[in-house]
């Protein structure tokens, strides 16, 4: 299997798959309320079958060129990864989103792995607006927005129920032609 390397800190990002159900567990696992505290996957990611059905999930929205999923290894342990949730070619547009474990957190892995997506997705793909969306609340994941370049453009109020509570959720962006130009 191909992996790309984010650095010289032995970190890399390759595919995430059904046959790896074990590995995501226990990376689920090892974060699970660091991970809960924002988003749903550490409650739908519950145990083995939930985690083999997730990653199957996934590879049949990457046979159907509508989403894409990758973990973040480092020195051979999965520490977390990052993903399209949707992508929708004919129209050029993807969402971008992110989990990690604690022991993971503040190295710029999430930053370094969603910039190797979004390269891919613009130069390789021809997607046009990559989003962004993201709890008020959830400061570091605002700052990888902001790290890439992206722009706020709003919050959608109380859409997202998570654990009994509806959160706020910021919506930030970039689109193909600002990704180029800070690239230059």
């Amino acid at each position: 299997m191909y992996a790309t390397s984010l650095g010289d800190d032995g970190a890399v990002l390759r595919p995430l798959e059904p046959w790896q159900a074990d590995e995501f567990l226990a990376n689920i696992d090892r974060g699970r309320e660091f991970i809960g505290q924002h988003i749903a996957l550490a409650d739908i990611v519950s145990d083995l079958a939930a985690s083999r059905a997730f990653l199957q999930a996934y590879a049949d929205k990457a046979a159907a060129d509508t989403a894409r999923i990758h973990g973040i290894w480092v020195d051979g342990k999965l520490v977390g990864g990052v993903l399209f949730r949707t992508m929708d070619v004919p129209n050029g547009t993807a969402e971008a989103g992110c989990w990690l474990e604690p022991s993971a957190a503040g190295k710029g892995l999430v930053t370094r792995a969603v910039r190797v997506l979004i390269d891919w997705a613009i130069e390789e793909r021809g997607i046009h607006r990559i989003e962004w969306r993201v709890a008020t609340a959830n400061a570091p994941s605002i700052a990888v927005a902001r790290r890439l370049g992206m722009t706020k453009e709003g919050v959608l109020r109380e859409i997202a129920p998570h654990r009994g509570k509806r959160k706020d959720i910021e919506v930030w962006s970039v689109l193909a032609p600002e990704w180029r130009a800070a690239k230059r």
